[in-house]
Parts: structure tokens; sequence; C-alpha cells
């Protein structure tokens, strides 16, 4: 009786307060409100049972009241860590150097330095390394590309210049002294405002917070500082880090112009797309690199959950929320992986563990599964899908069906929500959520005011099945090293993204529109080296990433 109670409880206690409806002083529940409730969560209390519960239900109505008055920021995290791994796996903790492939022309310098907007990550750092070229000139290059186009796209929340030029030129200067960081020393980047920086505003792409300062640098923006990255740009997030439209408009796909960029990593896809960065930091809950990779044409690492520090950026699901970095090339992507991952003692969800990436493949060694049911499908790119698992046996893959875990994953969508509601319980309880932009049913103010009826007894049963699920795919990964699937196919996407497990999403063609399509590698827990390599070596096999949109000359 007493979960059922509960249940109840949970929701006659956020019912009335949290829309504006009174106060517990001036609410007092009857047996007739819980019959009305249980309907609603499908349960079947006598009227006695409805009596008992009274006093227990305006109890911890009371204890909601006291507890929301507290106004708990963002920022302040629940007292309980998601962890990924089932339990008995163990992994390496052997660290050795990450192994870069050679650059395309190190030494070549157009003539003129626009043409210098689509070069890799991995390319314009021997440049500079060699210097060949300033981070000064090429930081101005960006600079200028992100005034000419960033309006067209709507990707640019805020122009970082002068910071930008500042770290521009200790970069110069510490190479003309003899002091190289790394890969990114010196090369400009964009950051999905979701995440803090000094001095700047941090929207979360919501007009409900358009003039917020939050007073530090997020730890993946400590690092890239370190690294010797120069940041010029905060970019555009669909609203609170859902899809592509934002307090100020709709991020566009350089591709189409009439088309949004997909989210909710809008802003750096848009924006890596069209060269107006080489590399941008973006994240995902469900999609949120995955998708607007795919729309922009571009390459995504959705890394592990726990690998990444998310301290100084915005929560969403404490539970799902990864930080990866969007690039033109794979390879990008595992250099500036290198450069965030790892922990900060502000984030108790991340592992300290090695990432021992090589471009090299050797085929004999790795298993390689495929999800064959998916691939059977009719859906729109299957073509370029199948052309894709070609294109991998004739590199040498030996691909091996496997079948994704039977367990209700759709069903389990709802922690996403119950997280994010608890998130945003203070933009919903102070009605500051008709500010933002959209108000339509599956946008996150109606959301957010219906997480508010999720009981606590269904959001821990969905996790106690989540755990199950973990446990299964811990299974599947026992058998190969990593899968690729249809970027969209069955419930894969929001499978790993409840499970974990790290993602690489590369282009694969073009649909019958012109736009771009893609397709997805899973890789083991922490095991981000494995998949990337594999990623590169179909990278390679082809020209897709090459390509680029013929309105962003």
């Amino acid at each position: 009786m007493t979960h059922r109670v509960v249940a109840v409880l949970l929701l006659l206690g956020t019912w009335p307060v949290a829309f504006g409806q009174g106060s517990p002083d001036s609410i007092r529940f009857t047996p007739r409100d819980a019959g009305a409730a249980q309907h609603i969560l499908g349960l079947q209390l006598t009227r006695a049972e409805r009596d008992s519960a009274m006093d227990e239900l305006e109890w911890y109505l009371e204890s909601y009241d006291t507890l929301r008055g507290l106004h708990q920021p963002n920022a302040v995290r629940p007292a309980l860590v998601f962890d990924p791994v089932p339990p008995g796996q163990t992994f390496s903790r052997d660290e050795r150097p990450m192994e870069l492939s050679s650059p395309g022309n190190p030494l070549r310098v157009p003539e003129n330095l626009r043409d210098l907007a689509y070069y890799s990550v991995r390319d314009l750092g021997a440049l500079i390394r060699a210097r060949k070229i300033t981070s000064v000139a090429l930081t101005k290059m960006y600079i200028q590309r992100l005034l000419e186009y960033g309006d067209t796209l709507q990707c640019v929340i805020s122009l970082l210049e002068d910071r930008a030029l500042r770290q521009a030129t200790r970069a110069d200067s510490e190479l003309a002294a003899g002091y190289y960081r790394g890969p990114l020393h010196g090369i400009p980047y964009g950051l999905k405002d979701l995440f803090a920086v000094k001095g700047t505003r941090t929207t979360w792409g919501a007009m409900p917070y358009k003039d917020q300062h939050i007073d530090l640098d997020a730890t993946v923006v400590k690092k890239l500082d370190e690294a010797g990255a120069v940041l010029v740009a905060k970019l555009t997030l669909g609203a609170l880090a859902m899809g592509d439209v934002w307090y100020g408009g709709k991020t566009r796909n350089p591709w189409n112009l009439k088309q949004g960029s997909s989210g909710s990593s809008a802003g750096p896809a848009a924006a890596v797309a069209a060269g107006l960065v080489p590399f941008a930091i973006g994240t995902e809950t469900w999609g949120s690199i995955v998708s607007p990779s795919t729309r922009c044409g571009v390459t995504g690492l959705r890394p592990t959950f726990g690998r990444v520090s998310r301290y100084g950026g915005m929560a969403l699901s404490w539970s799902m929320d990864k930080v990866g970095p969007i690039a033109r090339s794979v390879e990008d992507c595992a250099i500036v992986f290198d450069a965030i991952r790892g922990p900060d003692g502000k984030d108790p969800s991340v592992r300290d563990l090695p990432f021992n990436y090589t471009p090299d493949v050797d085929w004999s060694n790795l298993r390689v599964g495929y999800t064959k049911s998916l691939f059977r499908q009719d859906y729109p790119n299957q073509q370029n899908d199948l052309e894709t698992l070609e294109q991998l046996r004739a590199l040498g893959a030996n691909l091996v069906p496997v079948t994704l875990p039977d367990s209700p994953v759709e069903a389990l969508a709802f922690i996403l929500e119950a997280e994010a509601g608890a998130a945003f319980q203070d933009l919903t309880l102070s009605n500051r959520d008709s500010l933002m932009v959209q108000q339509g049913k599956d946008t996150w103010p109606n959301i957010f005011r219906a997480a508010q009826f999720i009981p606590a007894v269904e959001y821990i049963q969905a996790n106690r099945a989540r755990s199950v699920l973990i446990q299964k795919m811990a299974a599947l990964m026992r058998r190969v090293d990593m899968y690729v699937a249809p970027s969209f196919g069955g419930d894969n996407l929001l499978l790993t993204n409840l499970t974990g497990h790290p993602c690489v999403v590369v282009p694969n063609g073009w649909n019958e529109k012109g736009s771009p399509t893609s397709i997805s590698f899973i890789g083991g827990l922490y095991d981000e080296a494995t998949v990337l390599a594999m990623a590169k070596a179909y990278q390679d096999a082809t020209d897709f990433h090459l390509k680029h949109p013929p309105l962003f000359p």
C-alpha cells in the first residue's frame, strides 16, 4: 500500500502548487481529490485507503513547499551519481601517448587565408607549429567569417573578439619563445552557449536567461585554454538544449537555408559546416550531437557518459548529459577530446581512464558488429547506409550481425523529462516559462509542467529497468568491440544515451534533396579510441567530409 500512497502523494503534492493555485496553508486535499488522481496514475485505492492517506499527503505537500523555498540554482546537482558501468566490468589503466596521422599539406599556405577556412584542426595545427601562419592571422580570418555569415545562419550569440585576439597573441608569443602546448595551440573554436565563460553572457539559448552572467569558466573552457585553443564565439543552441530555435531565431542548415540545422548543438554544427570555426564544443542528452552533425554534414563525437566534466554547463539531465566535439574529421574530434577529457574534482561522474588513440586499425583483431535488422528496414537513408557496410567490408571488416537488447527503451524516456523538470522547476513555478519562444505541446514549457506529475516511485522503477538494460548492453558489447548502426535506426540513439556508450557520427552521402546523411559507430564504454580509429578508417576511404556547402566559400 505504501508505494501507492506515495505515488498519489507525489501527484497531488505538485499539482496545485506548481501552477500558482495556492500553498499548503490554503489547500486541503479530500478523498475525492485522491480518487481523481488515482485514475491518472493507474491505481485502485479504496475510499478507506484514500481517507487514511490524507494526513500524509498534507505533510508531504508542506515538505515540497519548504524545499521549493530554497530556489536551488541549476548548478546544484542531486546527491546521486549515475554510473553506466555494470557490476564486475573493469578497464585498463595503461596510458600511452596519443598518435596522430601525418598532416595533409603541413607546409603549404594558400595565397588567400580564407582558403584555410575548411582546413582540419590537424593541418592548421601543423601550419601554426611550423610558424607558417600565426594564430592571430587565423583568428582574424575566422572572426571575419563569423561576422560575414553568422547572421545568415543565426548561429552566433556572442562574438568574443577581444578575448580571442588576446589568446591568439599569447599563443604566438609562446610559440616564438619555444613553448608549444600541443595540437590545439593557437586554434580558434566555438562553444555552445550552454557553458559559462567569465565576462560574457551565458544565455542557454532561452529568453528567460538571455541576460544571464555566470562568473566562472566551465571546465571544458579551462581545459581548452590550457591546450592553447582560442575561443572566438559562443554559439547558438535550441532553447534549453532542445531543437534549433533560440530566443533570437532559428539556426540554419548551411546546405539548405530554408531548413533548420537541427539541435540542440545547432550553432556548433552549422558554424563548423560553414567554415566559421574549425571545431566547436557541443553536448548531447538524446541526439543533440548526432542530429545536428547529420543535418550539417560534419563529424561528431558523443563520448562515454562520465568522460568530460560538465561543470559550468547547464544541467538538463544529470544522468544523461554528455559533452563532446563537433569538427570536420574524426581525427579532429580525437584531438579535441584528448584535451577536454578527464576529472576536475567538480563533476563526480567523471572517471580517470586512458585514451590510447592511434589511427592504425588492425581489422584481423577487430570484432565489428552491425545492427542487421535495422539496416533491413525501409528508411530514407538505407541505400547510403548499405553502401557504408560494403565500404567497411572492402576495408577488411568482418561484419557480425548483432541485435539490440530487447527492452522497453521508449518507456524509459521520461527519465530525461523527470530530471529536466527538476532542473527547471523554478522556471515552472515562477511562471517565467511563459517567456520561452516556443509554447507548443512538444516544447519544454509544457514538458516541464507535465514532468511535475511524474511519481518518484516510477522514476526509480524506470532506473531499475535501466540497470537491466545496461547489463544487457554489456552482454552485447562482449561479443564485439564496436558496432555500426543507422544514426536514427530503431531505439539505438535513445538506448545508447541511456546506457552511456560513446558514438561517432560521420557523413556518408547525400539524400535526394542534396542534404547530408550520416552513419553512426557505437563503441564500448570508455573505449573512444577504438571507435574513433574505425570511423577514421571509413572516413579516409571516402570524401564526404571534404565537401563544403557552396553558399559559404
